[in-house]
Parts: C-alpha cells; sequence; structure tokens
C-alpha cells in the first residue's frame, strides 16, 4: 500500500485529493491541456471530476482513440455521453498505421501504433502540454510507482485518481448515478479493443481487474507504458 492510499481512507478523501489534483493541472497547464476517455469506468470517473470542476461541463477538450476494433458497445457510449454531457470529443485514429500492422497480432506492435503514435499525434495537432488519464496504482503493477504528475516526451501526463481501487470507482459511480459502458453488466471488469478481451470470471473486486485483457499484452505492460501506452 503507497503512502497515499493509508493515508485516504474514505471515498470522500479519495475524491477530494483527485479534485486537488485536476484543479492544479487546470490552472497550471490553461488551454493546453486535454482529458482522455476510453469509454471505461475509469475515464468515466475522471470525466466526471472535470465536469464537477467546471460547474456542469467538462472544461476542456476530450480525446478518445478508436482503434477501429473497439465494442461497438463501447462506442456507442462514447457516443451517447459526448451529446448528454456536451463533450469537445476528439476521435483519433492512426489510419497511416493501420496500413502497416495486422490488428491484435503483434500486441506490442498494434497497441505502440494505434494507442501511443495516436495520442503523440494528437497531443502534438492540437498543442497539448498536458493530458489526463484514469489510470490507477492497483490496475496493472506496471502502473504501481506511476506519480500523479509524471513527464513523457513531448508532454505531462496528470494521472488524478491513482489511489483509487476498482471498488473505488463503482461506489464513485453508484454515489453520483453515473451511467456507465453496459458491457460492465454482462461480466466484464475491464475493457479493451474486442480481439483481446473476454469477460472475467471472477466479480469485481476479487483477483486481478485485468485478466479478461489479452495476457500476451500485460506481461509487456511496462514496455508498452514506456512507449507512450496509458
Amino acid at each position: 500500500m503507497s503512502q497515499d492510499q493509508a493515508k485516504l481512507q474514505t471515498l470522500e478523501e479519495k475524491e477530494a485529493r483527485s479534485i486537488g489534483i485536476l484543479t492544479d493541472a487546470l490552472k497550471c497547464f490553461e488551454d493546453k491541456i486535454a482529458t482522455t476517455f476510453t469509454g471505461g469506468k475509469d475515464s468515466l470517473t475522471v470525466l466526471h471530476m472535470l465536469k464537477r470542476i467546471g460547474g456542469g461541463r467538462v472544461p476542456v477538450p476530450v480525446l478518445n482513440l478508436d482503434t477501429t476494433v473497439k465494442f461497438r458497445e463501447v462506442l456507442e457510449f462514447r457516443d451517447r455521453l459526448a451529446r448528454e454531457w456536451e463533450l469537445d470529443l476528439i476521435i483519433a485514429t492512426n489510419y497511416d498505421g493501420l496500413k502497416k500492422i495486422r490488428i491484435a497480432v503483434d500486441h506490442e506492435q498494434c497497441c505502440l501504433v494505434m494507442k501511443a503514435q495516436a495520442i503523440d499525434a494528437a497531443v502534438e495537432a492540437n498543442g497539448w502540454q498536458a493530458l489526463v488519464t484514469g489510470v490507477r496504482w492497483d490496475e496493472q503493477p506496471a502502473r504501481a510507482g506511476e506519480k500523479y504528475f509524471s513527464e513523457r516526451p513531448g508532454h505531462t501526463r496528470v494521472q488524478p485518481i491513482l489511489h483509487f481501487s476498482e471498488l473505488d470507482i463503482w461506489d464513485y459511480i453508484g454515489k453520483y448515478k453515473l451511467p456507465y459502458c453496459s458491457l460492465y453488466d454482462q461480466g466484464y471488469r475491464s475493457l479493451g479493443c474486442e480481439p483481446c478481451t473476454v469477460k472475467s470470471v471472477r466479480p469485481r473486486g476479487d483477483g486481478p481487474e485485468r485478466e479478461g485483457r489479452a495476457q500476451e499484452k500485460e506481461q509487456i505492460m511496462a514496455q508498452l507504458r514506456d512507449l507512450g501506452y496509458f
């Protein structure tokens, strides 16, 4: 358990820490910051926190990576939320890179081209100096040492919910009665691309959250993160 996790006991305390981090980031980077939204529960939580800070509207652009093999349900939820929350949604797809790879065959190359390179291209094209993500310490071992503000080539990653657990996320969603992707009610605990994601065999909070993700990719997560993956 990290020092932050030990200090922050209640959901309200964890929320306050995250809101503080986001508020500092917005002041620091002003109009040079965006947030990511995958359609999943974690980035949904961050998006809602930004909406609270913005007085009912998310005050920054929202980046979504479309790898061309996302679940239909994820895309439908993304588009629904963009309409209902009036998001400034920017959808990025690395079409040039798509011509050079075979989707979901070489996991490292696929994630590098369709995610990491797409992130870098979007950051550069929009002149962003910071990008907010919804990664958490306990979600994957390669993320356990992450910091709230993490310097990456060309921009800063702002990671305000590192101290949240999987069950904290669901408590937050329940507390604020947030809509979420229907796949979570069908046995999925972590949502990736459709060819690389299956239902979990255990309930929320029990065992590895990402057990339904392609394990070849999970085993090289540290390398992928070095390349720019979330």
